[in-house]
């Protein structure tokens, strides 16, 4: 297989033609415009040329792998190809966004003098990339249920007893049979790699280091397979399953998640529907009224009325536009189960109706 050009790999940059280079190995993905879930348009721009910054952050080193064809892998750059874009990246000028996080980096706390989870979102707040905690941070439409869910936390009081033992207390417990140092695990999270370049590994040693478990999310920054083998021999991994509306595509990944070594499988059922993360929708034009200013309204007429490039379903949404619509107890449950002998526990329910549907299906769920 030929190396490309740069030159070469520019004259696909359209709907009808799409190349990208990718850690400068070239890709046709002309195909797979209409299925990608982030929608066409943030491929396209990177149509013919360099998309490996814009693809690294939120895309698992393996998904061109498990998502495009073999006979879509079209080759490397040649040698002076990607000696122009090394040299293009060393030079490329910093957005203001970018400036304010390193200076922010360089001022970061000690770790020691990180007391609470506060402490640990307003560090977040001041470090993270804009685009990056509009994700981690937004919550649907007018954010109501997730302020609610913080306040919940505040309604509940420690009853404490007096007059007991407890020079020796020991909060261990176990979790699915699995030894956890707190009552606590790790919930499983996307896009880890958004706010540090390690993503979710960081997560994995920091667990360890704590004794206590992980779940990994289907939508992590980093193959299931690379988080696993990050993890110490010991250690017991959950994984967060977003069910793909392909029963296949599905069932290779939970046979693979088997294989890995994980421990269980949380079968999320609450987002299978994309979220109005307003938030989130909004964070490509606050980044490009701070570099360019405000962008105003024009009124245009007839056919000169241009597309909307409006991306409504934000980055979170795009992650669940490929996930099942249409689970069901009597039919997804007896599915999963006779695919795997791992547990199978329900994540996102919260009606009391679906409370007692639960009960006649536990015999799927846990053996």
């Amino acid at each position: 297989m030929s190396p490309w050009s740069l030159r070469e790999v520019a004259q696909h940059n359209s709907p009808d033609s799409c190349w990208v280079i990718i850690h400068n190995k070239v890709y046709d993905v002309t195909d797979f415009l209409p299925e990608h879930p982030g929608g066409a348009k943030i491929i396209l721009k990177y149509a013919g040329r360099d998309a490996t910054s814009a693809y690294d952050p939120i895309h698992p080193p393996d998904a061109l792998d498990k998502n495009l064809d073999p006979s879509k892998h079209l080759g490397p750059l040649d040698s002076a190809s990607e000696q122009t874009i090394a040299h293009a990246k060393d030079n490329v000028k910093k957005t203001k966004d970018e400036i304010r996080v390193e200076q922010a980096r360089k001022r970061m706390p000690p770790l020691n003098r990180i007391l609470n989870l506060q402490d640990i979102e307003d560090v977040a707040k001041r470090v993270l990339s804009h685009k990056a905690l509009a994700y981690y941070a937004s919550a649907s439409d007018d954010e109501i249920t997730n302020i609610e869910n913080a306040r919940a936390f505040n309604r509940f009081f420690f009853n404490a007893r007096v007059m007991r033992p407890v020079s020796h207390c020991d909060p261990s417990t176990s979790i699915l049979g699995f030894k956890s140092s707190i009552p606590v695990f790790v919930s499983g999270a996307a896009l880890a790699k958004l706010g540090h370049p390690d993503g979710e590994i960081n997560i994995t040693k920091g667990a360890h280091q704590g004794g206590i478990i992980q779940m990994v999310s289907s939508n992590a920054s980093l193959s299931p397979a690379s988080i696993m083998e990050a993890a110490d021999e010991s250690q017991a991994l959950f994984f967060q399953l977003y069910k793909h509306r392909d029963d296949a595509v599905a069932e290779k990944r939970v046979r693979e998640i088997e294989r890995l070594g994980y421990k269980a499988i949380f079968l999320t059922v609450d987002a299978i529907v994309a979220g109005n993360r307003e938030r989130d929708i909004r964070s490509p034009w606050v980044l490009e009224e701070e570099e360019v200013g405000p962008v105003y309204f024009k009124e245009t007429h007839g056919a000169d009325k241009p597309e909307s490039d409006v991306n409504i379903f934000g980055t979170a949404g795009a992650l669940v536009a490929n996930d099942d619509r249409d689970m069901t107890w009597e039919k997804t449950i007896p599915w999963l189960r006779s695919i795997t002998r791992l547990p199978i526990v329900i994540k996102g329910e919260s009606q009391k109706l679906d409370r007692e549907i639960m009960p006649l299906f536990d015999y799927r769920l846990m053996h």
